[in-house]
């Protein structure tokens, strides 16, 4: 039969279930294609399994330094309001409540307030928490106790405020936290809204890849990506946030294997610590435990429900639910979570409606602010540098422990704004066309304070309290004066001045010309004391070039400045750029008494479990004779109540002694004063960043952003006690100019009034050995008869052969 059907021509029918031939010559290929897809899976499902362990495993974030600000310390007797603490408090995130239950709450009752402090790992060991009790009184804190059982207290330090972090430029930063130590709600809230299946499903959800696909099928493109927490966890950990088909099916390889590998609470864990939930400049936020600072300025275990469901609302999209950008889209979105919490059954009836009606609460931020004081964070990576590696700062999670105080550097930044305004407003300037710097320094320990670099305080940019280097003007001055002061046979604050007009010959051939601001003189008679509180620049030109200007130089070194100015005359008038934070250098060794200590901004640096690394000691050198210090001080406090900054006085009590000088530049380009109390140096600085002309005066640009500074921060009166080298004489000083400027002299009954009736005596202070020949009190004609001997001093100098000696004479 064969036979004939091939005579036949037709085919034969294959027998049923034969395969086809081409089919069975292909089947082995296809077995082999499959065979190494397969093995081409395993070794890719080995190479990311490796992935996926070895990171997780290993050190799986790099973490910043931390910078905090300077802790304050609370004991019987501070000088403090209730106020003003509660101000603090709640700067710090600290809550009023009915009950001290919770760390990180205070309860106010008349003129006694209650707190339960936070437990915190100081550089010098853990400090648990604590529950106080203060009275206030008129002077401060009147009483100070413990009201919990853990023993008595004579003073407890607050924990300090996070001011900011370390980090390179686009770097992301966190502070981690422990599954343990977050309030149950989290985690039971990141499951209720992300993924409800987290617990049993293995790291992907076949049921939300179904709905998802189906989704995407009818959009023709990804719009659902039904990732579970574990998938999420993958993509911001190993992957990126590209939207393939590609991309999602490695997502979810991986999130099987890391299911597959660690518990539920390790992914949780690692979660909560790694989902972006906002930016902040250059910076991205990641993790509830730096959300929780960066959102309402306190630790995640203090928060609320109703901050909690906000942040968890925030995973779906950090930007879209921005609280400070679209705070209405927040709060829908924050009580659409707060229902979703409330049908779970963890949030009961009566919290549930409390914290629907609970307002955002997160705390007011620049928008383009990348850490919370970024001028002062400028200072400290400043002082750190070279002591350590950047990959220490940025990766090894250090604790940096600053001087700043919140308090302060609050009073420093609102004063330069509101001051520049008022400033533009009054003198007709254009709007905004300002700028300023400040320091607040301490005068015991120089630490530094507060630090503006600009009105435009959360810009991290340009800093003018660090970079910006502008010729001060006045600000010279007490150099030059100490300077003279050194040499108490030649000077003292009676010393007769020539105010007379000036022209030096310089070596380039040129001429200098020094005018006084008034573009009047005042005469060949003028009182050094005098010459200073008005700031007459031919005196203090003619001063600074008898003592030399290498002389001065020295000095400014000895003060703290380590510019090298060049050796012209100008200098003595200010012809040398310096920035605000030189300037708080200079000033802050004269407000000691001339004690030069190095201004800090770091006190101590840990590592991230507290180990101490780093040890910033007070560093204290004596640089100045206490004696010239201390009439140099005295003169500038002349400055502060009767010359050019006496306006400080419009603002300040005027029982409050303070020493100053303003700083004034060529064309009203520059506006500087600087001076300090007993317990605190401020300096500011008014101009503009294209250095044309300011048309401000210190004393009318800085000095009452200045006053107004020191009135916030309350700086204390100086209290005179003269060291032991300091011979006081009681003596009227009344000085008249136009007389002088009339050829007439000064008029002796004018300035010390006659026999031992002296009811303006003023307590003029000299070296001891170096009070003028005959000066009593109350003398009638000292000025003439001082004038009279330093002309006789002068000729005896320019004719050495023919000295005959001094006009000073030894009385002590």
């Amino acid at each position: 039969m064969a036979k004939k059907s091939r005579k036949s021509g037709k085919r034969s029918k294959p027998r049923r279930g034969q395969p086809r031939g081409w089919f069975r010559r292909l089947l082995p290929y296809v077995a082999l294609v499959f065979c190494a897809g397969a093995a081409a899976l395993a070794l890719y499902t080995v190479h990311l399994d490796h992935e996926v362990r070895s990171k997780f495993e290993g050190t799986r974030w790099k973490l910043p330094a931390k910078v905090y600000a300077s802790p304050l310390e609370l004991y019987a007797g501070l000088d403090l309001s209730e106020k003003d603490l509660e101000q603090r408090l709640e700067r710090q995130g600290y809550r009023e409540a009915d009950t001290l239950s919770d760390q990180g709450t205070f309860k106010a009752s008349g003129s006694t307030l209650s707190i339960h402090t936070r437990a915190f790992q100081f550089w010098d060991g853990t400090q648990p928490d604590r529950e106080i009790q203060l009275t206030f009184d008129g002077s401060g804190v009147a009483s100070f106790k413990s009201i919990d059982d853990k023993g008595k207290l004579a003073l407890i330090r607050l924990d300090p405020l996070l001011i900011g972090s370390i980090y390179p430029t686009n770097g992301s930063d966190r502070i981690l936290v422990k599954l343990g130590d977050v309030p149950p709600m989290l985690p039971a809230g990141l499951i209720t809204v992300e993924d409800r299946s987290f617990m049993t499903n293995w790291g992907v959800s076949p049921k939300a890849i179904v709905r998802a696909a189906w989704a995407d099928l009818r959009a023709g493109h990804i719009v659902q990506g039904g990732s579970t927490l574990t998938q999420q966890l993958v993509k911001n950990f190993y992957l990126t946030n590209r939207q393939t088909i590609g991309r999602k099916l490695k997502e979810a390889l991986m999130a099987i294997l890391l299911d597959a590998h660690f518990s539920k609470d390790e992914i949780l864990q690692a979660y909560l610590n790694e989902v972006y939930l906002g930016q902040d400049g250059s910076r991205a936020i990641h993790g509830f435990g730096l959300a929780s600072y960066f959102y309402f300025r306190k630790p995640v275990q203090e928060l609320q429900p109703s901050e909690i469901a906000l942040l968890v609302g925030m995973v779906k999209g950090p930007s879209y639910y921005n609280p400070r950008q679209h705070p209405k889209r927040a709060k829908a979105r924050r009580d659409l979570v707060l229902d979703m919490f409330h049908n779970a059954g963890f949030l009961k009836d009566k919290a549930w409606q409390k914290a629907k009606a609970a307002p955002l609460g997160v705390t007011n931020r620049s928008a383009h602010g990348n850490t919370q004081y970024p001028a002062f964070i400028d200072l400290v990576r400043e002082q750190l540098h070279g002591q350590y590696n950047d990959s220490d700062l940025t990766e090894g999670g250090l604790r940096i422990f600053t001087t700043l105080d919140p308090s302060v550097q609050a009073a420093a930044e609102k004063e330069v704004d509101q001051g520049l305004k008022r400033v533009e407003k009054a003198r007709g300037i254009k709007k905004d066309s300002l700028e300023s710097a400040a320091v607040v320094t301490s005068v015991e320990g120089g630490n530094v304070l507060a630090l503006v670099g600009g009105r435009d305080r959360g810009y991290a940019g340009f800093n003018r309290a660090l970079d910006a280097r502008r010729q001060v003007g006045s600000l010279m001055k007490p150099v030059d004066y100490l300077t003279a002061i050194k040499n108490p046979s030649k000077f003292n604050p009676i010393t007769p001045l020539d105010d007379s007009p000036l022209a030096v010959k310089l070596a380039n051939g040129k001429t200098w010309r020094p005018h006084n601001y008034s573009e009047h003189s005042h005469g060949t008679d003028v009182p050094l004391y005098y010459a200073l509180e008005h700031s007459l620049n031919l005196a203090s030109s003619r001063l600074a070039l008898s003592v030399g200007i290498p002389n001065i130089i020295k000095t400014l070194h000895d003060l703290g400045y380590r510019g090298k100015p060049m050796a012209v005359p100008s200098l003595a008038l200010g012809a040398v750029g310096m920035t605000p934070l030189d300037v708080a250098q200079i000033y802050n060794t004269l407000a000691t008494g001339g004690y030069y200590t190095p201004l800090r901004a770091i006190r101590d640096v840990t590592t991230r479990n507290g180990k101490p690394l780093t040890r910033y000691p007070l560093k204290i050198h004596q640089v100045v004779d206490p004696g010239p210090a201390y009439i140099v001080q005295w003169l500038m406090e002349r400055v502060a109540r009767y010359g050019t900054g006496a306006g400080m006085y419009r603002v300040l009590d005027n029982s409050k002694q303070m020493a100053g000088k303003t700083g004034t530049t060529n064309n009203l380009r520059d506006a500087w004063f600087a001076g300090f109390g007993a317990n605190r140096v401020s300096v500011v600085w008014v101009g503009r960043d294209d250095d044309k002309s300011a048309h401000l005066t210190g004393a009318t640009g800085a000095l009452p952003i200045w006053s107004r500074i020191m009135k916030d921060i309350d700086a204390r009166g100086i209290v005179n006690t003269p060291p032991d080298n300091i011979a006081q004489m009681p003596l009227n000083l009344v000085f008249n100019p136009g007389a002088v400027n009339q050829g007439l002299g000064p008029d002796p009954d004018a300035m010390y009034g006659h026999g031992q009736n002296c009811p303006n005596a003023v307590k003029v202070p000299f070296i001891k050995g170096y009070v003028p020949q005959g000066l009593t009190p109350c003398d009638t004609d000292i000025m003439s008869q001082n004038a009279q001997y330093h002309r006789q001093q002068q000729q005896q100098e320019q004719q050495p052969e023919k000295r005959k000696g001094n006009w000073f004479q030894r009385l002590f």
